[in-house]
């Protein structure tokens, strides 16, 4: 099966005005101040003090890209990840949601822009400076959330008019990369796995301090979230990923959190599985 036809490359590139700005002259009178040495100390602003509203964005942002990781696999160091083609549909879907979520909240703090700055002059006192504040138009074009979509490359594709032999090497040297790259992906998906399985391991080990734990759903929800998601994720149709994939959810099977919750034996009888998933793989 050629990865091309499981999976495509999406490239989610969210930016966010940072509103931090250098004081040389502040930094200056705290160096001089303390009779410290030329850069041993900088004085950075927070332009919006006093509000929440671009925090709240920049949260918003790192949120969206925590799940667009978590529904993707690596395949550009900083750039383009491997996102399968059954997931496409609802990856588009919650992403276009996520864009305009993201769009309001960028609206909502340009449209009160000024009233910010204000907010943000009471805030900085003497270190406040009309300058270091750009034009709304400015500050919202700093703020962007882009997706561009591409098909993942295949050595064959190549439209050059170089010798047969150089096209042959250049073709294999392309073949490596793609496979280089795929194995980073696939260990990308056991990289969650076991990542997983290890958090719910340390919070199923008895000790002392059990009756500080809190269990919430989510140590139920987030495993099974974890199934389903590696039923796309796995594109190579790696058998062992899939028989470790089968195993946590036959040991999260009918699993209730209150009763994990009140249940020692059960804690320990789910710690047994998930400890004998983690011994029995290569991770």
């Amino acid at each position: 099966m050629s990865i091309s036809s499981s999976a495509v490359l999406a490239r989610l590139s969210i930016s966010v005005w940072t509103a931090n700005k250098l004081d040389k002259g502040a930094t200056d009178k705290v160096i001089a101040s303390n009779g410290a040495t030329e850069k041993a100390a900088q004085v950075h602003k927070n332009l919006m003090a006093g509000t929440h509203l671009r925090k709240d964005i920049a949260d918003y942002a790192a949120e969206c890209r925590l799940w667009h990781n978590t529904w993707t696999l690596n395949w550009e160091d900083r750039g383009a990840r491997l996102l399968p083609t059954s997931l496409f549909m609802d990856y588009k879907a919650q992403v276009n949601i996520r864009r305009d979520v993201f769009t309001k909240m960028v609206d909502k703090f340009c449209d009160n822009y000024d009233a910010h700055v204000q907010i943000a002059r009471n805030y900085l006192a003497g270190l406040f400076n009309a300058s270091d504040y750009p034009p709304v138009e400015e500050v919202r074009s700093k703020f962007g959330f882009a997706l561009v979509f591409n098909p993942v490359p295949e050595s064959g594709h190549f439209l050059l008019d170089i010798p047969a032999q150089e096209l042959e090497e250049t073709k294999r040297s392309c073949e490596q990369e793609i496979e280089s790259r795929l194995t980073d992906a696939m260990n990308g998906a056991w990289d969650k796995l076991h990542t997983m399985l290890v958090g719910m391991s340390d919070k199923l080990t008895e000790s002392d301090e059990d009756t500080k734990k809190r269990w919430h759903d989510s140590f139920v929800t987030n495993a099974r979230d974890m199934c389903r998601m590696l039923t796309h994720l796995n594109i190579t149709r790696d058998p062992a990923l899939e028989r470790a994939r089968s195993a946590l959810e036959s040991a999260m099977s009918g699993a209730d959190i209150e009763v994990i919750k009140d249940s020692g034996a059960v804690r320990q009888d789910m710690k047994g599985k998930v400890d004998s998933i983690l011994s029995q793989f290569e991770w």
